[in-house]
This record gives C-alpha cells, sequence and structure tokens, in this order.
C-alpha cells in the first residue's frame, strides 16, 4: 500500500502547483495588518476539497466585524481510519500570510504564482513555485492534502484517523484560530491525539521542533510632560525615559536571565526593542507621551511571571528617575512544556523522515511561536517539522516542489501506512 501512495504522491506535482497557486491569488491577510481575513481562501480550499474526495468537512468561523463576512474561518478536515492504528493525528497549518512588504523588492507579482527553476549560486536547485505564503504555510498545506487525496484517490483508509485542521490568525495572535478554538470548542482535541504542525524547519528536514521559548510581546507608554525643547526643565521627556526603559530592559533583562539551552539556537533569551511608536511631529518639543514595544524570547527555564517581576522593578526604577510614569500592556504571551524527545510521535516521525529522506532527524527548540504552544499546555504531544528553504515573510518568498511532495510522503506514513 505505502508504494502505491508513494507513486501517487509522485505524480501529484501538477495536482500541488494547482493548489499553490489557487491559494496564493486569494490573500490572507489578517485585519491587524491591513487585510481582509482568510475567507476567501478558506472557501475555495472547502470547495477545491469536496470536488477532489474530502468530504467530511467541518466550519468553526470566529466572529470579527473587521474581516471580510464579519468573521475568520477555520476548516477541520477528517480522513477516517481503520480503528487499527494510535490514536488520531492532527495536522495543523495556518490559511493567513503576512503581507508582501516592499513591492519594489518581489521581482514578481507576489499573488500570482511563477514556477522556475532554482540555478543560482547559493540558491536551492530544482521546481520552485514563487509567490507570498507558498512556504508559510502553503506548503505544509499542501502537502497534508496531498497525503490525505493519495489515500482517497486509491481507495484506501489510513490506519489512524486523520484531523486536517486550517487554522485563521496564526501571523498575528491566535485569537481568531487555535485560541478561538480552544475557548469555544473545548472538546475537539481528546485524550490520546497527537498533533503535527508543518511551520518550522530546516532545508534537510533534519530538525524536528520539541519545544518553543516563552513569549512575550509588550507594549510600554511613559507619560510625562510636553514642553518646549528649549526649556526641559519645565516638562518631563517622554523619549529620554522610553529609550532609558528599552536600553535597560534589553540589558537588564539580558543579564537577570541569561541562562542556556542548547536546544535552541540562539542559546539564550533574547529581549529585543521593535516598534517605535510616532510622538511629537516636530524637532523642537519635548514629548509628553512616548511609545514602544518588545519582542521577548524567553528560555522555558524562566517563568512568563518572573520576567514581569523584574520588567515591573526596572520601570518603577526609571520612572522614579525620569519624572515620569511608565505603564505596559502584555500584547500576546505564551508558554508551554517540551514534548519529551522519546514520545513515541517524535520516535514514529524520526523512523518516517529517515525512510523518506535519508537523513537523522534530531530534536530542537525554536524561538518563533507556532500553535504547538497552545496544544502542548493541553498535554498533547506536538512536533513541529517540515522541510523548508527558509524564505517564509521574505520577498520572493519560494517553495520546493520536491519539499511539497517528499513531506507529504512523511505524513502519509504519519497517518499509517501498510507496507
Amino acid at each position: 500500500m505505502k508504494e502505491k501512495i508513494f507513486a501517487w504522491i509522485d505524480g501529484a506535482s501538477s495536482l500541488a502547483a494547482e493548489l499553490e497557486t489557487e491559494l496564493t491569488k486569494r490573500p490572507a491577510i489578517s485585519p491587524d495588518s491591513g487585510g481582509e481575513g482568510e475567507l476567501d481562501k478558506c472557501d475555495f480550499l472547502e470547495s477545491w476539497l469536496k470536488a477532489h474526495g474530502v468530504t467530511q468537512l467541518e466550519r468553526c468561523d470566529a466572529p470579527d466585524s473587521r474581516a471580510k463576512g464579519g468573521k475568520r474561518p477555520n476548516l477541520i478536515a477528517t480522513i477516517p481510519g481503520t480503528g487499527d492504528g494510535e490514536g488520531r493525528l492532527w495536522i495543523i497549518s495556518h490559511l493567513d500570510v503576512v503581507p508582501p512588504g516592499e513591492l519594489s523588492h518581489w521581482e514578481t507579482d507576489p499573488w500570482t504564482v511563477v514556477e522556475s527553476t532554482g540555478s543560482a549560486k547559493g540558491a536551492n536547485p530544482g521546481r520552485r513555485l514563487i509567490g507570498r505564503g507558498v512556504e508559510d504555510n502553503q506548503q505544509g498545506l499542501t502537502s497534508s492534502v496531498l497525503a490525505a487525496l493519495a489515500f482517497a484517490a486509491l481507495g484506501l483508509q489510513p490506519r489512524r484517523t486523520v484531523k486536517l485542521l486550517f487554522v485563521a490568525d496564526e501571523e498575528t495572535c491566535n485569537r481568531y484560530g487555535i485560541g478561538w478554538l480552544l475557548d469555544n470548542h473545548g472538546g475537539l482535541f481528546q485524550k490520546g491525539d497527537t498533533a503535527l504542525i508543518p511551520d518550522s524547519g530546516d532545508p534537510q528536514g533534519e530538525g524536528i521542533e520539541i519545544a518553543e521559548k516563552n513569549l512575550i510581546w509588550a507594549r510600554f507608554v511613559t507619560h510625562g510632560a510636553q514642553t518646549h525643547a528649549s526649556r526641559p526643565d519645565l516638562g518631563a521627556n517622554a523619549h529620554l525615559a522610553g529609550a532609558d526603559l528599552a536600553l535597560r530592559l534589553h540589558y537588564g533583562l539580558s543579564e537577570k536571565f541569561g541562562g542556556r539551552d542548547s536546544l535552541f539556537d540562539p542559546d539564550y533569551s533574547t529581549f529585543q526593542p521593535t516598534k517605535k511608536e510616532a510622538n511629537v511631529p516636530n524637532i523642537n518639543t519635548i514629548p509628553g507621551e512616548d511609545v514602544f514595544c518588545m519582542d521577548m524570547r524567553v528560555l522555558p527555564m524562566y517563568s512568563v511571571q518572573t520576567v514581569l517581576g523584574e520588567i515591573d522593578r526596572i520601570a518603577d526604577e526609571v520612572a522614579g528617575r525620569h519624572g515620569v510614569t511608565i505603564d505596559y500592556s502584555i500584547v500576546q504571551s505564551n508558554e508551554s512544556p517540551a514534548t519529551s524527545a522519546d514520545a513515541p510521535l517524535i520516535q514514529s516521525l524520526s523512523a518516517a523522515i529517515s525512510e523518506v529522506y535519508g537523513v537523522q532527524p534530531r530534536p530542537v527548540g525554536i524561538g518563533g511561536g507556532t500553535v504547538a504552544a497552545f496544544l502542548r499546555r493541553l498535554g498533547i504531544d506536538c512536533a513541529v517539522w517540515a522541510r523548508l528553504c527558509d524564505s517564509a515573510h521574505q520577498p520572493n518568498e519560494y517553495v520546493l516542489l520536491e519539499n511539497i511532495l517528499g513531506d507529504a510522503k512523511v505524513m502519509a506514513v504519519m497517518m499509517g501506512t501498510r507496507d
């Protein structure tokens, strides 16, 4: 049976290119990033799956008045198993994509897939598809669909019941995707379920992500007193205090939480000032309010609450020095336990990767956040893996067709094929 499935997937490159092309031409950008959401893309995918034989479909749409149709769609496709395999396997990919960025940096229209062959020095050779979202996360989405279609096309059932979940809002804060599903559909995941999230990886497919750094996104607001720049003694410079705070947080938190963990790259916690909001429009006015944001990726050895306690201490110290008040809000926060490297999911995935790609996988940790963190907190073993070219979020994002097909084979093995 496995040979038939692999042969079907090998012959599905045109189908993969078709699906990637159709998905890409329907931009699925969050309203938080100036888009309309994922509705058009999800409606197309649902119809396309039905037309190709995947008919057990369920929609769980989250309300969002900012989005097209007033909703953010989440779609579940079920492929029933024979029941003689392990527990249910979820393969979770996301529908949303990031904006294309500066269009002058693109060699092609980001929303029109172009096929080419990579041959430049340093480039990954092979047939590639170029367009926004083709790798992040449409590679994983397309691979999971091809694996499911292989069983349907051949009239076969996997040993395990498989749930393909296509979520909204992964690129921003997961409020309308996995977070909304867990808050509003509590029985969706069951004891014994496992999950593969094809949303992080490396060009060889060797790294299996079993742990993520704790995540804190914070927005800091410094309140001072506006005055003429020639009379700083009459005011309180909110920008100066904010700059001082950003530096103290960056260096102070890095020193305070300076542990190392070789599972991760980099192997330390990071505390980076990022977004800076505008204050006064002219040079000769001292601002009375200043806003900046920080992205913090913290090794799991330190809890989010412990880090927040140190942030409070530093903020109080800076406020006293500059005669200002400081408050901050948490835009997003996430922490989760690791999946054991010895978990059956990790062992079976390692065996499947070795079989398909001929490499020896290894467990890794990442600083980026995925939906795995939400599920790990429920006690569900998760593996985040794909064979990727690392072109996500870049101009001229691309995917190799051979990676789509190879990952589909790995997923098919995970679903439970017979020799």
